[in-house]
């Protein structure tokens, strides 16, 4: 039985990548159904939840079942990420764009900030070398259509996108784990504030930490709690579109 720590085959993952995911075998499973099944059991419990054994319990198969079609949790990851990668815009091929790159690159930016909530597991998987799907091929393609022809070169349009999605990644696992921390603690981020400013007020000296006293008095009482990840992400990514909106500007007027 493979071992699900193992690094995956590259052959046969790019072979169960791109071929037929529809088919079903004897036991009258696919690997659609069974990537599918997965992926639920990640939505609903983290991705150290998914394990063979699990999805074969949870398709009310035996085990053995699922390895004549996937040979184990690396390719079954893989699997799973480009299928959710699949649900990112309705034809990725056809991803909506704006005459103004800026709105083109908000909305791939919003995109794939309602996805990272939808599937949070995507977060706790490394991410550093792609998966190379169809699904994933197609958004990479579709997330650079806003920026081809604004006067970036072809590395400054992987650069940029980057920078962009990394932000956005940043700012979801922000509001993911204080949604966690929350529901670990049974404790609202304004019932934590509402008890530990005043205490925080008795013990640290303002004189000796002045900025820090005013930043974060106002940002609490704005915030209500410590962090506002969705400001976060949205005074961040305009902050993004500010600065290559710069760029942009000084190579046109060079």
């Amino acid at each position: 039985m493979p071992d699900p720590g193992t690094p995956s085959d590259p052959t046969r993952v790019l072979a169960l990548l791109w071929g037929p995911q529809t088919k079903t075998g004897r036991s009258g499973l696919s690997v659609k159904t069974i990537v599918r099944a997965a992926i639920t059991l990640a939505d609903q419990h983290g991705i150290e939840a998914v394990s063979m054994r699990r999805v074969a319990d949870h398709l009310s198969v035996g085990t053995m079942s699922l390895y004549t079609h996937v040979p184990g949790k690396p390719e079954l990851t893989e699997l799973m990420i480009d299928t959710v990668y699949g649900e990112l815009y309705g034809d990725a091929d056809q991803c909506p764009r704006s005459p103004a790159w800026r709105e083109g690159l908000t909305l791939v930016a919003e995109t794939h900030w309602a996805m990272l909530h939808r599937h949070p597991w995507l977060l706790d998987i490394p991410t550093t070398r792609p998966v190379l799907g169809p699904n994933g091929t197609r958004k990479y393609n579709a997330d650079l259509q806003v920026l081809d022809g604004i006067g970036l070169t072809d590395v400054e349009m992987d650069a940029a996108l980057t920078l962009v999605l990394t932000h956005v990644e940043g700012s979801a696992r922000l509001a993911i784990n204080q949604t966690r921390e929350r529901r670990n603690s049974g404790v609202t981020d304004e019932e934590w504030w509402t008890v530990n400013a005043p205490l925080l007020e008795q013990v640290m000296d303002a004189r000796r930490f002045p900025v820090a006293s005013r930043v974060g008095q106002a940002a609490g009482a704005a915030h209500g709690a410590a962090v506002n990840p969705d400001l976060t992400f949205r005074f961040g990514l305009t902050c993004l579109l500010d600065g290559l909106g710069v760029l942009l500007e000084g190579r046109r007027q060079a």
